[in-house]
């Protein structure tokens, strides 16, 4: 159930770049804010619209403000002054601090040389198809510093830590996703108003949000938080590379793109850890 769970979110937010370009045009923190107030809405028959199961001690509502809403907006700041694909690349080090970091944060794990050899693999290949997904011209360019790269990895720091922490404080229902969720949009929301200029969405512009919203910015988070109820940490981390994979594919597929040979190696990579990750995870 867990390894399914976790697919499930993987899969949704592979979605996320191909239904974020078709709303390139709407300012990130109002596009955040936005899917993240649609997605706490998930939370409504999770509870069985029993508000009350959304209520958790306000140590854990912050660490649900530290992650959803911390990890988004230190992105978008990567994003927006660092190249993307390198920025993106960067903030794709969460899987391995996944795997690295759960022997450190769990009680009763330990990292043995295989996770490390997996979790390395696993890397390699999300750079591949990161780096050779991307257009020519934007590969290209080589990495340059940019003090973008900064956010971008400690975001990467805030989304394996906090996935990983939420294993540590009081146990809560899943449903608690939806204060986490509905929190993070109204910040976001106040950032739009703060940083950004206003601007008039259309009713097809609502209807990718409320896609958007529903799947990869809600669904995923609460998929996401029952796999790591259920599962092995240091699995789910290694199968997260799939996502990098998963997206660069469905973007050349609405763009028309061919597959290229950087592609195929990374499949073969980001497949090879996650079974190598998943049997060594198996073991006593």
């Amino acid at each position: 159930m867990s390894t399914f769970m976790a697919l499930g979110a993987i899969a949704l937010w592979s979605a996320l770049a191909t239904l974020g370009v078709e709303l390139r045009h709407v300012p990130p923190f109002l596009l955040t804010g936005l899917s993240l107030l649609i997605g706490s809405l998930i939370a409504l028959p999770l509870s069985g619209f029993q508000l009350s199961r959304w209520r958790v001690p306000l140590p854990t509502l912050a660490l649900g403000i530290y992650g959803l809403f911390s990890y988004h907006f230190l992105l978008f700041l990567a994003l927006r002054y660092a190249p993307p694909v390198q920025a993106n690349l960067v903030n794709y080090l969460w899987p391995l601090l996944i795997v690295v970091l759960a022997p450190v944060i769990l009680p009763g794990m330990t990292l043995r040389l295989v996770h490390v050899f997996a979790a390395l693999l696993g890397f390699a290949g999300a750079a591949v198809v990161i780096l050779g997904g991307a257009p020519a011209s934007a590969a290209g360019t080589g990495i340059v510093w940019s003090w973008g790269y900064l956010p971008a990895l400690v975001a990467a720091f805030i989304w394996a830590s906090y996935s990983l922490l939420t294993q540590r404080v009081a146990p809560f229902p899943t449903a608690a996703i939806g204060s986490f969720a509905l929190v993070s949009g109204v910040l976001s929301l106040l950032c739009h108003v703060w940083m950004e200029p206003a601007v008039t969405l259309s009713a097809r512009d609502w209807t990718l949000l409320a896609l958007i919203g529903l799947g990869p910015m809600g669904a995923a988070f609460f998929m996401w938080d029952k796999a790591f109820k259920t599962g092995d940490a240091r699995r789910i981390g290694i199968l997260s590379y799939l996502t990098p994979l998963l997206s660069t594919t469905m973007l050349m597929q609405v763009s028309g793109q061919v597959l290229t040979w950087p592609v195929a190696v990374a499949a073969v990579m980001i497949v090879l850890a996650a079974w190598i990750g998943t049997r060594s995870t198996a073991q006593p």
